[in-house]
């Protein structure tokens, strides 16, 4: 199976890759003349050849159009922020699982200090974001947006599914509240259900938090009576989405 990279677009039956790619390519991979690889940008995909390595780009022929799968899923994850190892790894599976944006939040119970930082480390969330992405074969990587406040990214969403996974003991099971959703949620259109999950800090959501969801329209579902690490959250949540949704 060839490697996939990302590219910014095509251009009369080619393609040229630069940047931190083209170095990984070409000084890392050894790339060479003739070598194909897979190339998207963002809407479609192409098996393509290189003709030229330099210094600072790889220059590819466009050989043959691939197959792209329409996603049946359009996911964005609001996710607070926690320990970076964490948080950066449910970056990378949030990437294989089909995320199409990221929200970091500064959830109340987020430390202060990750909060102060989160900002300094967007770079490297994108480059985690792509690398990702090119590993799963994605279309496109998912969008990082910017750090916002629980409030605020939860009341601009404007996904038509819209789950806060909760450890309060009244929130229905996950399974329940998207099956409702699946129930009521007309896909004659042909368009991806456009889905948003809310996962909190480790600490759990404030009460006002929990206000704020409910405003903006989330209704709360529960993974159940363990308490799950957040990065565990994510890929339980972003699972079980894809099981009701990407069919």
């Amino acid at each position: 199976m060839r490697r996939r990279f990302f590219v910014e677009h095509f251009t009369d039956g080619g393609a040229v890759l630069a940047g931190e790619g083209a170095h990984h390519l070409g000084r890392v991979l050894r790339a060479e003349p003739g070598q194909m690889y897979e190339l998207s940008d963002g809407r479609s995909v192409y098996t393509s050849k290189i003709v030229r390595v330099t210094r600072d780009a790889v220059e590819f022929a466009l050989v043959e159009r691939v197959a792209a799968r329409a996603p049946r899923l359009a996911a964005t994850l609001l996710l607070a922020i926690v320990k970076f190892e964490r948080f950066e790894w449910a970056l990378e599976k949030a990437t294989e699982l089909g995320a199409e944006a990221i929200t970091p939040l500064a959830a109340e119970r987020s430390e202060r200090a990750l909060i102060g930082a989160a900002p300094k480390r967007a770079e490297r969330w994108n480059r985690i974001l792509l690398e990702s992405a090119q590993q799963a074969r994605c279309l496109r990587p998912p969008v990082l947006r910017p750090l916002a406040s629980p409030a605020d990214a939860l009341r601009s969403s404007d996904a038509t599914i819209k789950v806060l996974l909760s450890e309060r003991s009244q929130a229905p099971g996950l399974r329940e509240v998207l099956q409702g959703e699946l129930n009521t949620q007309s896909r004659a259109s042909g368009e991806p259900a456009r889905h948003a999950l809310a996962i909190g800090p480790e600490g759990g959501w404030t009460e006002a938090e929990f206000a704020a969801a409910a405003a903006a329209g989330f209704r709360e579902a529960s993974l159940g009576g363990n308490i799950l690490r957040t990065e565990t959250a994510v890929v339980a949540g972003l699972a079980a989405a894809h099981l009701y949704f990407d069919e």
